[in-house]
């Protein structure tokens, strides 16, 4: 267990000038290891994510979850650097959002026809696109949507 156990913490011979110091110092105790639990378990899997001097934000994690609307990543210098790969969940045209922004992308399995495509597109305010290489004399496509 990485978080402390609010039951675990007593403050019953704490709030009074005449409780019993002697009883007071089980309590301290039992508290004071609860925030022990919690600072060993600090950047690790089931524990609270650390923020180390240099402003990393350190954590065990899998991934990333909101309870409510979208995950915005929105860094001072305006500019998300992603090492390595990244991986988009593949989705057929019918599952695309609704209301689509300007500059959405997905990985897209089949077409609004059905047609497989297996391949990237992008949303450009109006419709969306397949990236067609337009650097060495592609164009780009409307994704097929009936």
């Amino acid at each position: 267990m990485a978080w402390a156990t609010a039951g675990n913490i007593v403050i019953t011979n704490l709030d009074a000038g005449t409780d019993s110091p002697a009883s007071a110092r089980a309590d301290l105790k039992a508290a004071l290891d609860e925030l022990t639990i919690v600072s060993n378990n600090l950047g690790t899997t089931d524990g609270a994510a650390k923020i180390e001097s240099t402003g990393v934000i350190s954590a065990a994690v899998t991934g990333v979850a909101t309870t409510s609307g979208a995950l915005t990543l929105d860094p001072a210098t305006d500019v998300v650097k992603i090492q390595n790969v990244i991986n988009l969940n593949p989705v057929a045209f019918a599952a695309l959002p609704g209301s689509p922004a300007m500059g959405d992308f997905a990985f897209l399995t089949t077409d609004g026809a059905g047609a497989t495509q297996n391949q990237p597109i992008y949303y450009n305010g109006s419709r969306w696109n397949y990236f067609n290489n337009t650097a060495n004399g592609g164009t780009d496509a409307a994704v097929a949507t009936s």
